[in-house]
């Protein structure tokens, strides 16, 4: 009989909404992020770009979610290692609520830009640039530098437990190493995030999440006896 069915589920069910929620939230501030009119469609799209904000609201929940959920399961093996699990995933929740309110200013000043009276746009535009600026650098220090660590630490306790089979540990020991060095390459523009091999380079972490999630859905958490090295 699995263990800690429920908690097998919550965290199976937080993995997924994280990823769902991650992806809806980036493509809701289209508006902003990627028309070169933003200052304009921003305010035109204000309802999309809250209701983007409270997508990524809800996968900055979930992170931290699966992190509070799996350390009591997690600290058996190494409490040290579980405890910085939960902190960086903290941190990484952290840095993406950041990227959200840089989201939210920006759709005030477009709000302000469009209800001015001959506003000028070169007045505007150094705000909203470095609004832009500070969401992409969210982006890329949260969704890839932090999760490279946090993920790291989380798969190397599954593979110390053995609370999962062999292959999702290993799934997410290549995968978090894989986004990491994405992370390190995007930083010094290298390559762009938004690229053929940032894309590349985050699909085998985004495989191992949707795999571990799948598998505590259906199969739950092995129980501790039990040794399964696929």
């Amino acid at each position: 009989m699995n263990v800690n069915r429920g908690t097998a589920i919550m965290v199976g069910i937080l993995f997924i909404v994280a990823a769902l929620t991650s992806i809806i939230g980036l493509i809701l501030y289209n508006p902003l992020l990627n028309d070169a009119n933003y200052l304009i469609q921003g305010a035109e799209h204000a309802n999309q770009i809250k209701l983007g904000a409270i997508f990524e609201l809800i996968l900055v929940v979930s992170a931290i979610g699966t992190s509070i959920l799996l350390f009591p399961l997690l600290r058996k093996h190494n409490e040290s290692i579980a405890l910085g699990y939960v902190c960086f995933r903290f941190l990484e929740a952290i840095v993406i609520t950041i990227g959200i309110i840089s989201m939210l200013s920006l759709l005030t000043l477009s709000q302000e830009f469009v209800n001015t009276v001959s506003p000028n746009e070169s007045s505007f535009q150094p705000s909203g640039t470095l609004l832009i600026a500070i969401h992409d650098w969210t982006f890329l220090l949260g969704p890839n530098f932090l999760l490279g660590i946090n993920t790291m630490m989380c798969s190397y306790l599954l593979y110390k437990s053995k609370l999962v089979p062999r292959f999702i540990s290993y799934m997410g020991l290549t995968g978090a190493t894989l986004i990491f060095i994405a992370a390190l390459l995007e930083i010094f523009s290298i390559i762009t995030q938004l690229s053929t091999w940032g894309a590349v380079l985050a699909i085998p972490v985004a495989a191992y999440e949707m795999t571990l999630a799948v598998w505590l859905l259906v199969k739950g958490f092995n129980a501790p006896d039990r040794r399964i090295y696929l």
